[in-house]
C-alpha cells in the first residue's frame, strides 16, 4: 500500500530537492518542482498524498500555494523551510500545514515525519465502513467518509489533523482533554516547549464551526488545562 502513495516536493533549491527525493524515493514515488506555478499546474491532474513545501519560492511564496491547496484538498502538507521563526510556524499551521520542519534538517527525522503523516492517511482510509457518524450541536462527523456536515447539510472541508482533533473531542463530549493528550492522539509528533499546535488547530476548527469564533460555544477552553466539546 505504501508504494501507492504519491509525494510532491516543492523547493527552488536543486540541492535540497535532490536530498529530499533521495530520502523518499526508495519508498515512495516523488515528483519535484522548483516553483509554485509548476506544482499548481500538476495539481490540476495529479492528486498527491503528501506535499513537502518550501516557503521561499521564486514565483510565489509557499504560504500562497498552501492557501490555494487548502481551498481544494486535505492532502498532507509538511513545510520544509529555512524560516525558523515561531510566527512563520504559526502562520503555516493556521493556513493548514500539518507539520513544520526547519532547514537544515535531519534526513532520518524528515523521513520519519513524512512516513508518519502518510501512515495516518492510510489509517483513515482503512476506517471501518460501519463506524457510526457522530453528531454534535447539529453538526455531523461521518467517520468512514471523513466528512463534516453543517446543520444546513453543507460540506465543510477539514484537514487531516483538524478532522482527527475534532473527532477526538467529539468522541469524548463533556470530557476535558489536556493539550498534551490531544497532541499525542492527533499529532503523533515530538513536543517542543510551549508547543502551540493544538491551540492553532482549535482556532482553525472554531473558524469553521462556531457562529462566533471569538466567543466559542462548542469547543471550549478550560484555562490551564485544555479543551472540551461542550455540545
Amino acid at each position: 500500500m505504501e508504494s501507492a502513495f504519491k509525494v510532491f516536493v516543492v523547493d527552488d533549491d536543486p540541492a535540497v530537492r535532490s536530498i529530499i527525493c533521495a530520502i523518499l524515493e526508495p519508498d515512495y514515488p516523488v515528483d519535484a518542482f522548483e516553483s509554485a506555478e509548476a506544482c499548481a499546474a500538476q495539481l490540476e491532474t495529479t492528486h498527491p498524498d503528501l506535499i513537502l513545501l518550501d516557503i521561499n519560492l521564486p514565483d510565489d511564496d509557499g504560504f500562497s500555494l498552501l492557501r490555494e491547496i487548502r481551498r481544494q484538498s486535505e492532502v498532507g502538507v509538511i513545510m520544509v523551510t529555512g524560516k525558523g521563526e515561531e510566527v512563520d510556524r504559526i502562520v503555516a499551521l493556521e493556513l493548514g500545514a500539518d507539520d513544520y520542519v526547519v532547514k537544515p534538517f535531519n534526513m532520518r527525522e524528515l523521513f520519519a515525519r513524512a512516513k508518519n503523516l502518510l501512515r495516518r492517511t492510510l489509517a483513515l482510509r482503512k476506517l471501518r465502513q460501519d463506524e457510526p457518524v457522530i453528531q454534535f450541536a447539529g453538526w455531523t462527523l461521518n467517520v468512514p467518509r471523513r466528512t463534516l456536515l453543517s446543520p444546513s447539510n453543507e460540506d465543510v472541508r477539514l484537514t487531516q489533523f483538524e478532522f482527527e482533533l475534532l473527532l477526538t473531542l467529539a468522541r469524548n463530549p463533556g470530557c476535558v482533554l489536556s493539550r498534551d493528550s490531544l497532541i499525542d492522539r492527533v499529532g503523533g509528533r515530538d513536543r517542543a516547549p510551549n508547543d502551540r499546535t493544538i491551540d492553532v488547530l482549535v482556532g482553525r476548527i472554531r473558524r469553521k464551526i462556531e457562529a462566533n469564533p471569538k466567543d466559542p460555544r462548542i469547543v471550549i477552553t478550560v484555562q490551564g488545562v485544555g479543551y472540551v466539546l461542550a455540545a
